[in-house]
């Protein structure tokens, strides 16, 4: 869902390509993913929030000059340190360590991670390796301001519940889309298991002959 095209055809001759020098390529069903960004945004939050919150401008991280008392040194130097996208994630994992949203929110994230987790667990039973795109469209305009944050957050629905999982992964070229951009497909691998993920992209990069090149630049 909400796959381009052009990115979902570049996956399938990838596959192709696996196929063609020995590998047995199936579809595996990994359920719980759809659940993934939302567990990871709430667990990853909550992080921050707690991890940052130990910049005070007086033991860590940025001091302001402008203040009078304690209060405007934190205030300020948080303020000023750190960015728009950082005081967001502080605000939102925050408001989910909070104790009127820990249960419906951050217990049910864990919950989820887990389960995550143990459906890449089953799967990696029976595969060496999973494929499949990186991302779900390719690269924004430079300095595009209409992309919307819940698109951002988009992009990473193909890798969320990898990190969640905390299992290994890589990423690398398979093409280009109709504008010249380059696509991305991920091999990802089970715990330690490294070496399978980095075997497979040796033998497709070589299948492809090296670096794709974009005729377009």
């Amino acid at each position: 869902e909400g796959l381009d095209e052009d990115i979902r055809k570049s996956t399938l001759e990838s596959i192709e390509i696996f196929r063609s020098r020995g590998a047995i390529v199936e579809e595996c069903e990994l359920p719980y993913l759809e659940y993934a960004i939302p567990a990871y945004y709430a667990i990853s939050c909550s992080e921050a929030s707690s991890n940052l919150s130990k910049y005070d401008g007086i033991r860590y991280g940025y001091r302001t000059d402008e203040y009078d008392d304690i209060h405007e040194l934190y205030k300020n130097s948080r303020s000023e340190g750190f960015g728009i996208e950082v005081k967001q994630r502080l605000v939102i994992g925050g408001l989910v360590l909070s104790s009127d949203y820990y249960e419906a929110y951050y217990h049910k994230a864990i919950k989820i991670r887990r389960l995550i987790q143990e459906s890449y667990m089953k799967a990696f039973k029976s595969y060496d390796v999973l494929i499949g795109p990186t991302t779900p469209k390719t690269a924004p305009v430079l300095n595009d301001t209409t992309s919307d944050s819940q698109k951002k957050k988009l992009s990473g629905m193909y890798s969320s519940s990898i990190n969640l999982a905390g299992i290994p992964a890589i990423s690398i070229p398979s093409g280009v889309d109709k504008f010249g951009l380059p696509i991305g497909i991920q091999l990802i691998g089970d715990h330690f298991k490294e070496n399978n993920i980095i075997r497979a992209a040796y033998t497709f990069e070589c299948e492809m002959g090296g670096a794709i090149k974009n005729e377009k630049l």
